[in-house]
């Protein structure tokens, strides 16, 4: 099924199935999705890693991040300008130019990136914070438990990833990492 409308926009999951989200309207098969974050969002997240490792050194050129990091240049040009857009990162043209951020590391989290790239933290839309939409097949949506399972998840989720802020991952880089599987 395909959407031709300017409000749509498609949701990629992990495994390479899709789905569109239409005027808060989710239609997903549950039986397909992963909780497994786009290529652009984790591209958009080791960019901002090394521009923040760099962030005293001025403007980076693109294809310094593109060529460090392993991004098809093209890819992540459309990646650093989203996140111009929305006020993460500046840009310099001309000699010295590039991209730089306009936060401290401290400052950028996780969600932030994933909530622009990828859309809901959820697994269900009637626990989103920002894209909520009821549940059709829902009959009491306050006695509802498992929206509550699902809503503590999210909740424990974005807490973990409102901490996982660039200077954390930077942190834990130098560290050698601090979670053994």
């Amino acid at each position: 099924m395909l959407f031709e409308d300017d409000l749509s926009h498609q949701l990629t999951w992990g495994d390479g199935t899709s789905t569109r989200l239409i005027h808060h309207e989710y239609i997903i098969d549950y039986a397909y999705f992963t909780a497994v974050i786009s290529k652009k969002t984790k591209y958009a997240i080791n960019a901002l890693v090394h521009l923040a490792k760099k962030k005293d050194k001025g403007p980076i050129l693109i294809s310094e991040i593109a060529e460090s990091e392993n991004i098809p240049q093209k890819f992540l040009e459309a990646i650093l300008l989203d996140l111009k857009k929305a006020g993460v990162l500046a840009s310099k043209k001309g000699k010295g130019g590039g991209y730089y951020m306009t936060k401290s590391p401290e400052d950028i989290h996780v969600a932030e990136v994933m909530r622009l790239f990828d859309g809901p933290i959820a697994l269900l839309p009637c626990v989103t914070y920002m894209y909520y939409e009821r549940c059709e097949e829902c009959k009491d949506e306050k006695t509802c438990g498992i929206r509550d399972i699902f809503l503590e998840v999210r909740n424990k989720t974005v807490e973990l990833l409102k901490g996982a802020t660039l200077e954390e991952i930077i942190k834990r880089e130098q560290q050698g990492g601090t979670i053994k599987e």
